[in-house]
């Protein structure tokens, strides 16, 4: 059995680091305390570091994108000494990182209890991002191999495009972290992650930003909810939803996994939709045409 915890987590105004490090400490205190073993964060969660430089800095496009930036590495140490104090996997919410390039990626950096740690760069930007953010697509996508078996990240957007799915298909758990503003921006992202988990055969855990953030021009508004999704096949809920919480309400959602279930379903499953994906037309030429219009050209 895994047991995984999502975060619906809200962003603020943080009045010194000693505020961060305890807002992140109690709340993978109280996962770990449920018995969660992975802990997702969401999407750009880490821009609430900006406020740390002050509101002028927080409120700056761009000079808050350096700003969490420069912080990340302390973020980090804080999450490898938590993810080893309580023997947890968490993936800390994603940041802008200035990773040696002229503009910054969208990084997502999953930690081991052991505190190592492996990165995972959003491989497609959003109109936002694109401009006026100028966030670059980064490191390619990786399959991470972990005593839970193995992590495939997809960061919001990326969640949304069958291909990046199908390149982590032996993933046995995919991590959304996301980030939407709308209702249809949860939606889209939800829709797509419920799309992986039924082509793949696996389990996929989304995470959410929410909440207003007046303070900030790139995540001012925040819609979501956690979640967690399977295939709705042999040993899955009818409706492929493990878990998934109310949207907008803080907090963690939790959803246990039982162990096998994945390697199970795709063996056994009443559909073989991960087997079956090389059965598909590849390319325009396995496309036919008709015409049935009552007038041709």
């Amino acid at each position: 059995m895994v047991k995984l915890a999502t975060a619906a987590y809200p962003m603020g105004v943080l009045e010194s680091w000693a505020d961060y490090e305890a807002k992140i400490s109690g709340w993978v205190a109280e996962a770990a305390g449920q018995g969660a073993e992975l802990l997702l964060f969401p999407e750009y969660g880490a821009m609430e570091l900006a406020t740390l430089d002050g509101p002028e800095v927080a409120g700056d496009l761009e000079r808050s994108l350096h700003a969490v930036s420069d912080r990340v590495a302390a973020a980090d140490a804080l999450h490898a000494r938590l993810a080893a104090a309580h023997d947890v996997y968490i993936c800390a919410a994603s940041a802008p990182i200035f990773a040696g390039g002229a503009r910054p990626v969208n990084r997502a950096r999953l930690f081991a209890p052991s505190g190592e740690m492996a990165h995972q760069d959003k491989q497609i930007m959003t109109r936002f991002e694109r401009a006026p953010w100028g966030v670059a697509a980064g490191d390619p996508l990786c399959l991470i191999e972990t005593d839970l078996g193995r992590i495939g990240i997809l960061i919001c957007y990326d969640s949304e495009f069958p291909l990046l799915g199908r390149a982590l298909s032996e993933a046995d758990i995919l991590l959304v972290p996301s980030c939407t503003e709308a209702l249809a921006g949860y939606w889209r992202v939800r829709i797509g992650a419920m799309a992986r988990a039924l082509e793949s055969q696996c389990v996929v855990a989304m995470a959410s930003t929410v909440g207003a953030c007046p303070w900030s021009e790139a995540v001012d508004t925040n819609t979501g909810a956690g979640g967690v999704f399977g295939p709705p096949d042999l040993g899955f809920p009818p409706t492929g939803v493990l878990a998934e919480g109310a949207l907008n309400v803080p907090g963690w959602t939790y959803a246990e996994v039982p162990e096998g279930a994945v390697e199970t379903v795709r063996r056994a499953g009443v559909v073989a939709n991960r087997a079956h994906w090389v059965e598909q037309p590849q390319g325009a030429g396995a496309v036919t045409k008709r015409d049935l219009r009552t007038h041709s050209p």
